[in-house]
């Protein structure tokens, strides 16, 4: 048994990161401190001026520990990646975990190129966003591609290197092909030059250099010509008004601000880059209406910046705690100073008003689509169980399926609906182990016993120590469960709830010839359900849910088999290398591409590994 008396009395006064358990041993919250013995002991003493949310935490704490730091900074650092390991339900957390693309221009290179990416590195390469609007960035990378013949290919091309061919771009205008040498790098840098200019909001510059450009083909009766350069015109018009303009400076900046109501809170993050708003993104945290707007701040800054989100110059709030650390923590991420600005008026605080009013906009429409919702989700599953005469609502549903390719890498997976929404923090994930070959009625058997097994134990250990049913990984059964498959799964699924001596009802997903759910399979009777109704929408959503859920699974298990099987056999590649390869080039196929100098680029990478790297494959092609 924990001794807190005891535990709370030996803390140390220095700073440090401790990890609050429940009775089943998982992290539920990890926190920082400046001093572990004054910061832990606050949550066990008078609770009266604790929010709700941290009263609810406390009751489930079985349990704490603790690191020592040598300082507050390792704290918040060793803090932020505890966090992204366990995730714990009662720390503010994301819940899109997104990495926006950026537009990358690599200057780096003797004749850059251009693409989009959402990998952010150090490389010397200009960087262009965070962009928000996934379709209006790849948009403006069309309209520029059709403006700027600038190369989007792989090659590495050297101002004095070999000359190759030039591809299909080159012959329909849409690369100068300085592979082949018919652009000299000055020329190519100019248009470069433009490329960078526009995306960097100094689009006044290319407006006039084509302006001009236009009115000179006309004065010379080049129509053909003038009328191209228009349309260019056009285009960049058009990039512009993607970009509302909204301050005069031309520096890179984050605005953040907050609305509570009594509940949830929304955070606003608006990105201006150069002046203008790139994108915007808001982020719903539930339970948190009754916390101080400084900590929201705090918590949303670490967790947000702490990925690969890009890290501006200076970043504005309402308020926030651990100011001058967070801009420490942010500086060393970034590579140079970042600033985190209060502003109390004038044009910044101005902005900030703004984004708090989208926050709020943003948080009532997302509480009366939450109530249409509920309705719609609550008179579907009224009408389910209706279909199937059940006793009550099932409130709870979860959906299994069965995942692999000739009987390779077989897996299963549950994904859970409550009140008619998915629950991502119950799906559960099972690699077969009993099973050989594509036998999904014994692979199905095996992760149906695996869970409610597990579920029966954790209650009993829960009775036993007389702890919340909701504080198991298993515990908490369903009202019904549907099967992503016909009459087969469902006795395969009743036969393992007998042998456990439970009860629940059992449906059965079924699809027609077109790959759409048709309807329902339930006490040996097909139910057929009409495609328009909401209580089918649900079902469907929820056959996709758990089909994608598996598809998903099974993918990453068999990506991970082939990367052993291929790259683990290259003499001087190891686990290091193994990881900058494929985040350099995203895939087996791009790896076997690249020539000895793509490779070099690679960190971590010498002559000797991608030469061995370069035999390797060679040696393959040639065996087979």
């Amino acid at each position: 048994m924990f001794d807190f008396q005891y535990q709370l009395k030996i803390l140390p006064d220095k700073p440090g990161v401790y990890l609050m358990k429940n009775s089943l041993g998982e992290v539920i919250y990890v926190g920082k401190a400046k001093v572990l013995k004054n910061r832990v002991r606050q949550y066990f003493q008078n609770s009266k001026n604790h929010s709700e949310k941290v009263k609810a935490m406390v009751k489930h704490i079985s349990e704490f520990e603790y690191i020592v730091t040598d300082s507050e900074m390792e704290a918040l650092i060793l803090e932020c990646n505890l966090i992204k390991k366990y995730r714990p339900r009662y720390n503010i957390l994301l819940k899109d975990d997104k990495h926006y693309p950026f537009i990358k221009v690599t200057t780096n290179e003797d004749f850059p190129r251009i693409f989009i990416t959402r990998t952010l590195a150090k490389d010397g390469a200009k960087y262009f966003g965070p962009y928000t609007d996934v379709s209006a960035v790849y948009e403006t990378m069309e309209l520029i591609k059709n403006i700027f013949p600038i190369r989007n290919c792989k090659r590495l091309i050297k101002e004095d290197g070999e000359k190759t061919r030039p591809c299909l771009n080159y012959h329909i205008g849409l690369c100068k092909a300085p592979c082949g040498g018919h652009i000299s790098k000055s020329d190519y840098d100019k248009i470069v030059a433009d490329v960078v200019d526009l995306l960097s909001g100094r689009d006044k510059n290319v407006i006039e250099k084509l302006k001009g450009q236009m009115d000179a083909a006309a004065e010379n009766l080049e129509f053909e010509k003038a009328a191209g350069l228009r349309d260019k015109l056009l285009a960049v018009q058009k990039i512009r008004e993607k970009q509302k303009i909204i301050t005069g400076n031309f520096e890179d900046e984050d605005f953040i601000n907050i609305y509570s109501d009594e509940k949830d809170s929304c955070i606003q993050v608006f990105f201006l880059r150069a002046g203008k708003i790139t994108g915007r993104e808001h982020f719903i945290v539930e339970n948190t209406g009754d916390s101080e707007k400084g900590e929201i701040t705090a918590n949303f800054i670490k967790e947000f910046y702490g990925g690969t989100a890009y890290i501006p110059k200076t970043i504005y709030v309402p308020e926030t705690d651990d100011r001058e650390l967070l801009e420490q923590w942010l500086g060393m991420k970034r590579g140079s100073k970042v600033i985190i600005k209060i502003p109390q008026k004038g044009e910044k605080k101005e902005t900030l008003n703004l984004v708090e009013k989208n926050a709020k906009m943003t948080l009532e429409h997302f509480k009366l689509k939450f109530i249409q919702d509920k309705e719609i989700y609550k008179s579907s599953l009224q009408e389910l169980s209706n279909i199937l005469n059940l006793e009550d609502i099932p409130h709870r549903i979860e959906a299994y399926d069965i995942s692999n390719i000739q009987g390779v890498d077989s897996v299963g997976t549950m994904v859970v609906f409550e009140e008619g929404r998915a629950k991502n923090s119950d799906y559960r994930r099972f690699k077969i182990n009993t099973v050989k070959g594509a036998n999904d009625y014994d692979s199905m058997r095996e992760i149906l016993t695996r869970r409610f097994q597990h579920g029966l134990d954790e209650i009993r250990e829960i009775q036993e120590n007389k702890i919340n049913l909701s504080s198991g990984k298993f515990s908490v059964f369903p009202d019904l469960i549907l099967m992503d498959g016909g009459k087969g799964q469902v006795n395969v699924a009743l036969e393992v709830l007998k042998g456990l001596n439970i009860t629940i009802p059992v449906c059965g997903m079924v699809k027609d010839d077109k790959h759409n759910t048709r309807g329902l399979i339930y006490n040996n009777n097909e139910l057929m359900i009409s495609r328009n109704t909401n209580v089918m929408r649900l079902v469907t959503r929820i056959q996709d849910e758990v089909h994608r859920f598996a598809i998903t699974y099974h993918r990453s298990l068999r990506n991970k088999r082939v990367l052993h099987s291929v790259l683990e056999d290259i003499p001087n590649v190891g686990e290091k290398r193994r990881k900058e390869l494929l985040k350099k080039f995203g895939s087996i196929e791009n790896i076997k591409k690249a020539n000895v100098e793509e490779l070099l680029q690679t960190p971590s990478i010498d002559r000797k590994a991608a030469l061995s790297i370069i035999e390797f494959f060679g040696r393959n092609k040639e065996e087979k």
